[in-house]
């Protein structure tokens, strides 16, 4: 995809990725507006599609059959991409609150949050029931439940409350799969019995009087035990105690009735139906913020009440794109009518569904199969992305801009160099003055005092320890970007053996309107202070500046004990080598930038390049590690023979030990790799080949750059098995032994690899 160059005039943020919401990335990724800043905020990186949980559970389905992987799909649309959950909603400054992370800022947000369980009306079910809403948790759930019953040597009983289409299919599909694992397991005669309970008086009370037949005649045949017009009004530990005096024992209840709103919404100034869910016009705005919209489940339209359906929110999805793009442009959004009939295609279980439409129905294998193509087709739209059109940079100041932005992007072209380049001091001190840094004694100087330069103490019988990191992003998100950056710039002093003390960073943020500079400064600087504050490393000064792309680096300074100094050499023959994090996040995000790494992996890599260095680092040298450093953009290869040429030693690498992110592989097998990979395998002739080591299909990871990579040392061989236990321990799940330290030999290959 291009770079835009036109500034951001307004930011769209989409909070939650239902099914509404994913035909809005795609549409706009289609069709994107120049000027507009795309924000979609989720907990969750994968976005399950309600039509194939239950094919899921039933084991007709993998994980990403039944997913829609958020991560390409918002990269394709040139989105910024949140992995956090909103928590309130500021309307009056347009920010949304979120749990982990600072205020969002909104011109226009649009909500798609789905439902929550509504466990908290009846007492005891937030503790005794497993909620199907929201699904993209229940999926864990399931495969809980699913390990107790194998787990268990009884017969299981297990319930079901809620008879809509969602809890028969769920209740059908639960069947099905246990009684194949159970069968797997050598334990076919111990079927679980199975509860369907319901207040309304008979199953399916949306469908038709067929449906309603078909499925009592298969719950039946099926030997499920269905109770209706059994409210239930309290839930014990393996009991529903209904409201009639009658009980049910259950040793797992599934929890499938009407799901509430969020209760942060209710917290908001919005205007809320009776059950919470936000008041939409029939345009899907909110009607008491114009700057609001909603859609799906959490969404109540006025004028047209319809049940909480998956088949609704896909079919808000276009309308709501395009009354977004209205708006953003300055004209008025148009009204949408839904459907009041719609085709539902309920599975039972097996590859056998019922079609439910109106007052018609039928059943059978073809349905299940017809179901499925419908699906798949579905999925596919968002799963199989295309090639992404150029965007045209043209009539960007009308219906976004009004007069005194338009002057300002007139400024922007015209942006000078040297110190012209500068942030203005406005929009620096309010961004700065957000922050916070730690506090330390031997700071005498620092950010917000007015001078010069900071000015920081050495203590007496310590050594200062320097270094320095910049580099420009690589992923959307300014706060986890500041964040990385500083754990990066950090991994150079732990490996020296030495504690942070103070840091100047070196900031370029994207030109741009005032506001906008100001809010992506503050989210960056915010990610970085997080990490600095950790450190107890204050954050003293530094220097900001306008460029093309966001880019941060730190200046720190550390301090050691002159005679307890780690260097990278000192490795001594008999060493065991420990590498401390996995491997693999140049192959990763160069594969991001081609919508070919699922997202997921991309969630991965970036916990560990947010996994602090400083536990590790003394947790290697209280195993008496004889030299060290940290794995970044020279590969695990190019930082080794550092270490081997400093330390005068050969060492014998083994690749089938190399821990490895998820995806590295897959993507390394692809032919993506990072833009430094091939100045990093000019080291290979470095490596003495050893039965054909180079074919391992791990080979291209020691060549990787990394970011914010892990620690590699040497320990003492009596040593090395503790220190690693120790490292699991404190969190580095991945650290590993990899190699051993030899004697030095004259050949000119210093690194053996072993496959």
């Amino acid at each position: 995809m291009k770079k835009a160059t036109v500034p951001v005039l307004k930011d769209l943020v989409l909070l939650g990725g239902g099914h509404s919401h994913i035909a809005v990335l795609k549409r706009f990724g289609m069709r994107p507006i120049p000027g507009v800043r795309l924000t979609l905020i989720c907990r969750d990186t994968h976005a399950p599609y309600s039509g194939m949980l239950p094919g899921l559970i039933a084991g007709h389905y993998g994980f990403d059959d039944a997913h829609i992987d958020l991560g390409p799909l918002a990269r394709f649309a040139g989105a910024q991409f949140f992995h956090d959950e909103a928590i309130g909603l500021d309307t009056a400054n347009r920010r949304v609150l979120c749990r982990d992370r600072p205020p969002v800022a909104y011109d226009l947000l649009s909500i798609n949050i789905g439902a929550t369980p509504n466990t908290a009306q009846v007492p005891g079910a937030a503790e005794h029931a497993v909620a199907v809403k929201p699904i993209d948790r229940f999926v864990a759930h399931w495969h809980d439940l699913a390990a107790r019953v194998l787990g268990r040597k009884d017969a299981v009983r297990i319930g079901v409350v809620g008879a809509g289409a969602g809890g028969v299919e769920l209740l059908l599909s639960v069947r099905h799969r246990l009684g194949q694992l159970l069968a797997q397991a050598g334990r076919s005669g111990a079927d679980p019995e199975f509860h369907l309970i319901t207040e309304s008086d008979e199953i399916l009370p949306t469908h038709n009087r067929l449906v309603r037949r078909k499925f009592t005649r298969i719950l039946s045949e099926r030997g499920v035990q269905v109770h209706t017009g059994h409210r239930v009004a309290r839930v014990d530990a393996g009991r529903l105690r209904c409201q009639d005096g009658s009980d049910i024992a259950l040793d797992e209840i599934l929890w499938v009735t009407m799901a509430g709103a969020a209760p942060w919404l209710a917290e908001t100034a919005l205007a809320l139906d009776d059950a919470g869910f936000i008041r939409v016009a029939d345009t899907l705005r909110s009607v008491s913020h114009p700057d609001v919209f909603a859609a799906g489940d959490v969404a109540s339209v006025v004028n047209h009440p319809r049940e909480k359906a998956g088949v609704f929110a896909v079919r808000q999805g276009p309308p709501l794109a395009r009354n977004l793009r209205r708006v953003l442009l300055g004209k008025e959004p148009k009204p949408f009518t839904p459907q009041r009939k719609y085709l539902s295609l309920i599975g039972t279980g097996e590859k056998y569904a019922v079609a439910s439409r109106a007052n018609w129905s039928v059943e059978g294998r073809w349905v299940w199969f017809w179901k499925e193509w419908i699906d798949r087709r579905f999925m596919r739209k968002f799963n199989e992305l295309p090639e992404m059109e150029e965007e045209e940079e043209t009539g960007i100041a009308r219906g976004l801009a009004d007069e005194k932005v338009i002057k300002e992007i007139s400024n922007i072209a015209m942006r000078c160099g040297g110190c012209g380049a500068k942030v203005g001091a406005n929009v620096l001190e309010r961004a700065l003055g957000r922050l916070s840094p730690v506090k330390r004694d031997d700071v005498l100087i620092g950010l917000h005092q007015p001078d010069d330069a900071a000015v920081v103490e050495v203590p007496d019988g310590k050594v200062m320890v320097h270094t320095v990191d910049f580099f420009r992003s690589f992923v959307d998100d300014a706060y986890v970007f500041g964040q990385v950056a500083a754990n990066h710039a950090l991994g150079d002093i732990f490996a020296m053996g030495a504690e942070p003390q103070s840091a100047l960073a070196i900031a370029t943020v994207p030109y741009g309107v005032e506001a906008k500079v100001e809010e992506e400064l503050s989210q960056m600087m915010a990610g970085a202070l997080k990490v600095l504050d950790g450190a107890n490393t204050a954050l003293v000064g530094g220097h900001t500046s306008e460029g093309a792309e966001l880019a941060l680096g730190f200046s720190i300074n550390g301090l050691a004990d002159r005679d307890r100094i780690m260097r990278k050499g000192g490795m001594t023959p008999g060493d065991r080598l420990i590498l401390t994090k996995a491997l693999g996040t140049g192959t990763l995000f160069a594969a991001d930038m081609r919508l070919k790494a699922k997202g997921r992996w991309i969630e991965g890599a970036l916990r560990s390049m947010l996994q602090s260095n400083e536990d590790g680092a003394r947790c290697l040298f209280a195993s008496g590690a004889s030299a060290c450093t940290d794995v970044t953009g020279f590969g695990l290869l190019g930082h080794l023979v550092e270490m081997i040429r400093a330390s005068g030693v050969d060492v014998a690498l083994e690749l089938s030990s190399l821990p490895i992110l998820d995806g590295a592989l897959e993507t390394m097998i692809s032919g993506i790799f990072s833009s430094l990979q091939p100045e990093n395998v000019r080291l290979r002739r470095a490596i003495r080949d050893i039965e054909g080591a180079s074919a391992h299909p791990l080979y291209p990871l020691i060549f990787d750059p990394q970011t914010a990579g892990g620690l590699l040392a040497s320990v003492p061989a009596a040593n090395a098995a503790a220190c690693v236990g120790e490292l699991k321990r404190l969190g580095y799940e991945h650290a590993t032994i990899i190699g051993e330290v030899a004697a030095e030999t004259d050949a000119l290959e210093p690194v053996t690899l072993i496959a």
